[in-house]
């Protein structure tokens, strides 16, 4: 899997010796210094986060809120336990980007969320690792030990009066867990559903105490804004994209991996880092930001930058950061078949719009690729769609949907044809 080491999380990690993912190696590379400067400098909890606002830091599960705003939402005056939760459930298709960052840097998310904990006066933290990773979780709960044995985790931390506790958390790879209050009820040990909001996890979260979830990449993004200050993170992105960004690239692509690059970065810049397409085909469409991203045609695609405002701009979102690459033999339809599935077998069932829509939109879609779609299907596709989005407790539903909508949109003839002829307009393969 390759790792192009242009960034802040990957700099200097050398993925190709076992042993980069520990203290040690981690040390080498300036690793604590981040931990070690503010509790020498005695920084403040105003100023970390405001460093962290300077950075332009935006959340990297797939939201994209700014982090620095996210922190100074937790209550100052809360006489009680705070938490700082790191979300790894990492379900999104197409995304494998978190348990890289586990494999090969964990201290980076670990000095992230002690950051973070110090930052909004949390006693507490959890990281949650989605449950068909089992050795990534074995392996954070290995740096875990090591930290607190070098005094990094536990009572007065360095010498200081600041304390704080890291846990590891194995989930069981439900989809949903990726919420973050369907995660947060999983961690209390209840079935893992959405809450309704408000209240919010800032207000009322895990063990309904104050609560603040980051995702993986977020955490490990922190050291470096702490060490070399949020104006340098901010510097290697664009306006409102600040920093370096991880891409996990799958698909018909040469070299398929993750990819840590600046936030802004033309997409057929990151096309020609992964060699380009497979077998010298073309391109057909991509899916930016995770399968729940509106899919887009390569003529729009090529003329994207990735970063937040610019992939939003073209018609998609910037997501998870995962690139689903598709070339000219795939059929589009047989595609969203597949990705229609998989959201009717993830959804959690709490929500009838979302329990009941998903799983007639897939049927939907599955009648229309057997050759046996009617021509009022689309219409009906879409009028099922207008009426999931927005209806229900957590965005499945939208995710769902998303999908849906941007195949109509730039693929319809692909559907005509299943449904005038029973059959794809040429022999396709369906990923």
């Amino acid at each position: 899997m390759a790792i192009y080491q242009s960034g802040v999380i990957f700099d200097q990690v050398d993925t190709q010796n076992p042993d980069c993912w520990t203290l040690d190696a981690y040390l080498k590379r300036g690793g604590y210094q981040a931990l070690k400067k503010i509790l020498t400098e005695k920084m403040s909890q105003d100023d970390v986060i405001a460093e962290v606002k300077t950075s332009g830091l935006r959340g990297r599960g797939g939201a994209g809120f700014p982090t620095g705003l996210k922190w100074s939402f937790m209550p100052r005056s809360f006489p009680g336990t705070k938490y700082v939760v790191c979300n790894t459930d990492e379900g999104e298709p197409g995304t494998f980007k978190d348990r890289d960052i586990i494999d090969f840097n964990p201290h980076a998310v670990i000095e992230g969320m002690i950051i973070g904990a110090y930052a909004m006066g949390a006693e507490a933290g959890y990281n949650y690792i989605h449950g068909e990773v089992f050795e990534s979780y074995l392996r954070f709960e290995k740096a875990l030990q090591e930290a607190r044995h070098a005094g990094f985790l536990g009572k007065n931390i360095l010498g200081s009066d600041f304390s704080f506790e890291l846990f590891a958390h194995h989930g069981y790879g439900a989809y949903i867990c990726g919420e973050e209050t369907a995660l947060l009820e999983s961690l209390e040990g209840k079935k893992g559903q959405p809450r309704f909001k408000p209240p919010f996890p800032a207000s009322y979260g895990l063990y309904g105490k104050p609560t603040t979830v980051n995702n993986t990449e977020t955490f490990a993004s922190v050291p470096f804004i702490i060490r070399d200050g949020g104006q340098a993170f901010a510097d290697k992105g664009i306006p409102n994209s600040g920093g370096t960004k991880l891409f996990s690239v799958s698909g018909h692509v040469e070299r398929p991996g993750n990819y840590e690059i600046p936030l802004g970065t033309p997409f057929k810049d990151l096309l020609a880092m992964c060699g380009g397409m497979r077998h010298g085909k073309k391109l057909k469409a991509v899916i930016p930001g995770g399968s729940s991203a509106p899919v887009l045609p390569a003529d729009i695609m090529m003329q994207t930058n990735m970063d937040f405002d610019s992939i939003s701009k073209a018609g998609s979102m910037l997501g998870s950061g995962a690139v689903i690459v598709m070339d000219e033999d795939v059929d589009m339809v047989k595609a969203l078949e597949r990705l229609s599935y998989f959201y009717f077998e993830e959804s959690c069932g709490q929500c009838t719009p979302c329990r009941e829509g998903t799983g007639w939109l897939y049927r939907i879609i599955h009648r229309i690729t057997s050759g046996k779609g009617r021509p009022e299907d689309l219409a009906l596709l879409e009028s099922l769609g207008n009426n999931i989005s927005g209806r229900t407790i957590c965005a499945l539903a939208d995710a769902a949907v998303m999908p849906i909508q941007g195949v109509l949109k730039h693929f319809r003839a692909e559907f005509e044809h299943y449904i005038e002829h029973g059959k794809p307009m040429k022999e396709h393969r369906w990923c």
